[in-house]
């Protein structure tokens, strides 16, 4: 078993793998790597399953140290990733020595890198999954839904492949202003039709209310006129739109009913996207229909292949 020391962490440094599936009669969340996407090439990077536990790290804040020589992978944000002072750029996996630090520092580009490591950080499995819900006190290496704390280690069994790079083409682009795919829901239709058009039609900020659970968003109010509704599940990447007509994309770990009426919900893709923008950063929707969705998933997905 090889072991990283963890000399510094901060509560956005986390485990987390895919998540926890078949559960949400119980009212247990999802939970699961926000950018999947960057998770999937953080593994592959190693030969490893896409799905194995990887470290999720926000905004910065980690420092590992090597107890052994080993390799591992990153991918995703840009955190200005140093091994010792040297310079560590993402979408590759890295070799480090017995006694180096390695230091994910803050955002140059980006906001969550994906840390892996050979067959897979070890944690421990609550429903099925090692990932970390810290408001269900669920996942995490203890599995206790506590994050990475300094004076921890992380382990894992697997043996160290050569090292390779992800290739350039296939990097995903963080734009500046995300065009975010939306599949559209059940009550759509019962939106103004001023609102419906401002909803695709003008911009959206990211606030700075936003964590795991949810990102609530800044621009035109939208106006619901249906029904009250009765509280429903309430899928991944579900766009909420409260009272106040300000919406709320729900993330992985949110709650498993709600109430609010929804425009839909992001695509996959889109929430990979999503959860590489800081707050303050602008986009805009973009209707799209399930089949249409489900095509591009499957067309990303040979990506891996």
């Amino acid at each position: 078993m090889k072991r990283l020391r963890i000399e510094a962490s901060n509560a956005l440094c986390q485990l987390q793998d895919a998540g926890r599936f078949g559960v949400r009669h119980l009212g247990v969340t999802q939970g699961g790597a926000l950018d999947w996407v960057a998770m999937h090439w953080a593994n592959w990077l190693l030969g490893n399953p896409l799905s194995a536990p990887v470290v999720e790290v926000a905004l910065g804040g980690l420092t590992l140290v090597a107890e052994q020589d080993c390799v591992l992978a990153l991918a995703g944000a840009d955190l200005d990733a140093r091994v010792d002072d040297q310079p560590l750029l993402p979408w590759r996996s890295f070799a480090l020595a017995q006694g180096q630090r390695l230091t994910l520092k803050q955002p140059k580009h980006g906001v969550r890198a994906y840390l892996a490591a050979p067959g897979g950080f070890l944690g421990e499995q609550v429903l099925g999954s090692c990932a970390t819900v810290v408001r269900e006190a669920l996942g995490g290496i203890e599995g206790d839904g506590s994050a990475l704390a300094q004076g921890q280690a992380l382990t894992y069994l697997g043996a160290s492949p050569a090292l390779r790079e992800v290739p350039a083409q296939l990097r995903p682009v963080y734009a500046q202003k995300p065009s975010l795919d939306l599949v559209m829901g059940a009550q759509i239709g019962d939106f103004s039709g001023i609102s419906l058009f401002d909803a695709f039609n003008r911009d959206w900020t990211l606030d700075s209310r936003a964590d795991r659970m949810g990102i609530r968003l800044l621009g035109p109010q939208l106006v619901y006129q249906g029904k009250p509704m009765i509280s429903e599940g309430i899928p991944l990447g579900a766009v909420q739109v409260p009272p106040d007509g300000q919406p709320i994309v729900l993330l992985n770990d949110r709650q498993t009913i709600g109430g609010y009426p929804r425009l839909g919900a992001l695509t996959p893709l889109a929430l990979a996207e999503l959860a590489q923008c800081m707050p303050g950063a602008q986009l805009r929707f973009r209707a799209v229909v399930q089949d249409q969705a489900w095509q591009q998933h499957q067309a990303y997905g040979q990506r891996w292949a």
